[in-house]
């Protein structure tokens, strides 16, 4: 895109000028929350990851511990630093955090949590908490088998905001 002569700097693409974190020039950018009133806010995001028969029958042995235990710890502490990971993520007084991994079918559900009573949304503090959980599963496991398959790492559902609440396969509610 040719640079506006004005400012230097490219214009905002139509597709950028929905997108909140974008200045007027088009530059990534924190976005300004301080005129936000604080709300109740939830997220639940989930991760799969599919695992080998000879793998889902290892994991109570594992010799690095309980795979799904130390992927719920893991997941708690990628919610925390999420600001941290993702650089225009807000930091977030989390009010609570929780990380579920449990195995289903051909491999281990992650179910994650976050609240907090803010004035924005934990929406990516629920996604990096059900991702990391998800590595952490790979990550202790990965010796057995090379072919592990991490999938469908989704927003489920959502509460408080502006924007409404959201649950997956419902839209906004």
């Amino acid at each position: 895109m040719p640079l506006n002569p004005q400012s230097g700097q490219n214009p905002t693409p139509p597709e950028q000028s929905k997108l909140s974190h974008y200045d007027e020039g088009g530059q990534a950018s924190m976005v300004d929350v301080s005129a936000k009133q604080p709300t109740q806010r939830t997220a639940t995001a989930s991760a799969f990851v599919e695992l080998s028969a000879a793998v889902l029958a290892s994991l109570p042995q594992n010799p690095k511990g309980d795979p799904l235990e130390v992927a719920r710890f893991a997941g708690i502490q990628a919610a925390k630093r999420t600001s941290e990971l993702i650089p225009m993520c807000h930091p977030l007084p989390l009010t609570h955090v929780d990380v579920q991994a449990r195995i289903e079918g051909n491999g281990v559900r992650i179910t994650a949590t976050a609240a907090t009573f803010g004035v924005t949304g934990v929406e990516m503090e629920a996604l990096t908490a059900a991702s990391v959980a998800a590595l952490t599963v790979y990550d202790m496991t990965k010796a057995l088998d090379k072919s592990i398959v991490i999938r469908a790492v989704q927003l489920e559902s959502k509460t408080g905001g502006k924007s409404g609440d959201y649950s997956r396969g419902g839209g906004r509610a």
